[in-house]
């Protein structure tokens, strides 16, 4: 009777360990290396499996538009370097996120990018993010893409994945 018990706390301690395992299981550590090079830009960035991928060249821009569903929607402008200074290209970005009239706060800042909160109104509050990037002579910015809205959660692992590709 007691060895039957034992095996019962095991499995119940087994039990409890892969239930926390499963709660903190990130999905984008599930997603897997996309590359972009296909497209145009010589970078790679995470995403869920059969993400579409649509490109349209804008003259002297290219807009990557990586997508899956409602919770991943990734958009990369690749255009002509204007500053090698990642400090001037972030300042710019922020300074065009921080124009909109519905723009909150910063939620996160860091040298190449953020993350930004907007607020309509009390029932419609949004997340954003920006982060830029340059390799030789183009400059990348990644952000949401403006179609649709996103949480904070949606919006952070994001971002983290595009920043994982680098």
């Amino acid at each position: 009777m007691n060895f039957l018990k034992s095996w019962q706390k095991v499995f119940l301690y087994i039990a409890a360990i892969m239930t926390i395992w499963a709660c903190n299981n990130d999905p984008a550590e599930e997603w897997s290396e996309l590359d972009l090079l296909p497209y145009g830009i010589p970078i790679s960035i995470m995403a869920p499996d059969s993400a579409d991928v649509n490109m349209s060249n804008l003259g002297v821009m290219k807009d990557i538009t990586v997508k899956k569903g409602n919770e991943y929607n990734v958009q990369i402008f690749a255009s002509p370097l204007s500053s090698d200074n990642l400090g001037e290209l972030k300042a710019s970005q922020l300074e065009e996120v921080k124009s909109n009239r519905f723009f909150s706060q910063i939620i996160t800042d860091e040298p190449n990018g953020f993350i930004y909160e907007t607020v309509i109104d009390s029932n419609n509050i949004n997340y954003g993010f920006r982060h830029v990037y340059y390799q030789a002579d183009l400059e990348y910015v990644f952000q949401q893409s403006l179609v649709g809205s996103f949480t904070q959660e949606q919006i952070e692992k994001m971002y983290k994945a595009i920043k994982q590709g680098e």
